[in-house]
């Protein structure tokens, strides 16, 4: 259900509307946090149907939280976006492409056997040429909008992702600081295992002891975020009972929007009598691996990287989890990097999780305003804390003709510690 009482905290002062992409992409009332609230608010009193042009104002909405950021009021319309979406998951039929389409995202994506599948057919599309013919052909022109924009986000693959792992345990460098377990991931761990080495060799490297549960998989992030709140729970419940096995100190996360989700368990099991509890002690220990690194002090000596960076913030950091000082603190303590400001930082990319597939005009609208500004001040190296929203501006960089290298600030970290290449 849709809390009224959140609702109402809404005073309509207006100091959401510059912050929202998709208000400032049609200049439309019903497309900003403001106005979305007075749908809800319709809905919630019954008063307003849920319609298909209603459900498209919620549908267009990134989640991106940048309106959370800018309201004085402190309203919780994250907590509103997803109420929202979990009642037009229960009363709104979609139509039958959609729902297709979102069955087997959400049977694919949470699922790193399965995300390793497509990962293998990706591999064989372009290594058996099919990719080349395709686009030679002009295939890829009559293909419908969405596979489109999705053949034009999808990432490299290589060999060694298909059957790369974390070890169970990595002994930490010199003395003990505390033991961590480490969220492989679903989309990290397949598209980006490298970024979870350098994660692993860095925490090591800072005198923490490192271990990845066996098994554990989602946190349920991408269910959360659009509305499946029973898939949610129980990725989340499987995640918990996997984490607290490993007797850790801290639950650590390298990835922006699984963070936000971990975080966000007490609230996602507040009324469940059984996991309310379990739920709000993982919370309680998650930290981000920047936040974490930064709490804890430096102890491995740092070497110089000469390099130009432009740090991109993802939305579910700076927004949901209100960490933006800590990467940029990490990247600028590094001898010799270069840390540019990207314009218009607080803005979103337009990947949101599977927004990009679900809504890809909208957010390639949202895109060219990212990837416009990161261009501005020619970066030898983008630096980002989210998978999506790296394949979102890489992605873009391509469709410019521009080959704009990405790490993970992990990446970074570890060259500079010597443990790991960039």
């Amino acid at each position: 259900m849709i809390d009224r009482k959140l609702i109402d905290e809404c005073v309509h002062c207006g100091f959401c509307l510059p912050a929202c992409p998709t208000y400032l992409n049609w200049g439309e009332e019903m497309d900003s946090p403001r106005g979305r609230i007075y749908l809800m608010k319709q809905v919630q009193s019954g008063a307003l149907p849920i319609t298909d042009e209603v459900a498209s104002h919620f549908d267009r909405c990134l989640g991106c939280m940048a309106c959370t950021t800018a309201c004085p009021s402190g309203v919780k319309y994250d907590v509103l976006i997803e109420q929202t979406r979990g009642e037009l998951e229960r009363r709104h039929p979609r139509p039958l492409g959609e729902r297709l389409q979102r069955a087997l995202l959400f049977e694919i994506f949470p699922y790193p056997g399965r995300l390793r599948f497509i990962a293998l057919m990706q591999l064989l599309y372009v290594g058996l040429g099919l990719q080349w013919l395709v686009h030679k052909l002009g295939l890829i022109k009559i293909l419908p909008t969405r596979l489109r924009r999705a053949e034009a986000l999808m990432p490299q693959v290589k060999a060694r992702s298909l059957a790369s792992g974390l070890p169970v345990m990595t002994p930490a460098v010199g003395p003990r600081r505390g033991r961590v377990a480490l969220l492989a991931g679903c989309v990290q761990r397949v598209y980006f295992p490298e970024v979870n080495e350098a994660t692993v060799a860095v925490l090591a490297a800072e005198g923490l002891e490192v271990v990845v549960p066996d098994g554990a998989g989602c946190c349920g992030a991408l269910s959360l975020h659009t509305g499946r709140e029973a898939q949610a729970r129980e990725l989340a419940r499987d995640l918990i009972e996997r984490m607290e096995s490993a007797r850790a100190d801290y639950v650590v996360i390298n990835s922006a929007g699984c963070g936000s989700a971990m975080k966000d368990y007490p609230r996602l099991f507040q009324d469940d009598p059984v996991w309310a509890a379990r739920a709000s002690a993982l919370g309680a220990r998650c930290r981000d691996v920047h936040e974490l690194l930064v709490e804890l002090g430096p102890v491995a000596p740092r070497r110089p990287l000469r390099v130009r960076a432009a740090y991109h913030d993802a939305c579910h950091l700076q927004h949901a989890q209100k960490i933006r000082a800590q990467p940029r603190a990490l990247l600028r303590a590094i001898p010799g990097l270069e840390l540019v400001d990207i314009p218009e930082s607080e803005q979103c990319c337009g990947s949101a999780g599977v927004y990009n597939l679900l809504e890809p005009e909208s957010s390639h609208e949202i895109g060219a305003r990212k990837i416009a500004n990161v261009l501005s001040v020619k970066p030898e190296l983008l630096v980002s804390a989210n998978p999506g929203c790296t394949l979102q501006i890489t992605g873009l960089a391509r469709e410019r003709g521009v080959t704009l290298r990405a790490a993970h600030p992990m990446q970074v970290l570890a060259a500079s510690l010597g443990v790991g290449e960039l």
